[in-house]
């Protein structure tokens, strides 16, 4: 049995050496063949290790996808339900073993994957809008958010228009935080904010828009 370990954190767990000890410990204990992955960049949409394993097992290089929890290899139910449709497919096995589940034939386990899947997207919800609300609280409390200066000063966020005229005339991003007393993050945020409107005719930057687009 040749097997691939699926490692993602999330923002409760941030240790990954949580799971591999684990996955290790269960994988050694059926004598099975294995490879970790650790899915380290990842976003809603993204997330280049777990697709590079998706296609290495339909493709018959590992006869198992094992993970340590559902929602570590996929965010949303119809996600989940899809994979394992693929799985069954092509005859791949898939266990998550803080779930106690593994993906067969037998309609039991299927119904508790839906019913687990969806706890486990409802709680994301609920997640998001309480962070939401929490963000609508503090605004509404007239506090400033984003990231803190590294020496510690607060800054405030520049006004659109002096940032929209600086960027007509081709100043970097670091030059026109210095001249509006601001960080240069909060300067890219909203350079972000007019790239997001349709409507808007901001100029393109020549100089310091890396990691804009």
């Amino acid at each position: 049995m040749k097997v691939a370990i699926y490692l993602r954190v999330s923002r409760i767990d941030l240790h990954p050496e949580n799971q591999l000890l684990e996955l290790e410990r269960y994988a050694k204990a059926f004598g099975w063949e294995y490879d970790i992955f650790e899915e380290k960049e990842s976003t809603r949409k993204t997330r280049p290790i777990k697709n590079k394993i998706f296609q290495e097992a339909i493709s018959k290089k590992y006869d198992m996808v094992l993970v340590y929890k559902m929602d570590r290899w996929a965010r949303s139910l119809s996600e989940l339900m899809n994979d394992f449709n693929l799985f069954r497919i092509h005859n791949v096995q898939f266990r998550s073993i803080k779930d106690n589940i593994i993906l067969d034939d037998d309609p039991r386990n299927m119904l508790m994957i839906h019913i687990l899947g969806a706890f486990a997207e409802f709680e994301r919800e609920i997640i998001r809008e309480r962070t939401i609300a929490g963000l609508a609280r503090v605004r509404a409390q007239g506090k400033i958010l984003g990231r803190p200066s590294k020496d510690g000063t607060k800054y405030e966020n520049p006004n659109q228009d002096d940032v929209k005229e600086m960027v007509a005339k081709g100043v970097t991003i670091r030059d026109i935080a210095e001249k509006l007393g601001t960080s240069k993050y909060r300067v890219e945020m909203v350079i972000k904010n007019y790239k997001k409107n349709p409507l808007s005719n901001l100029p393109k930057f020549t100089e310091g828009m890396r990691g804009l687009s």
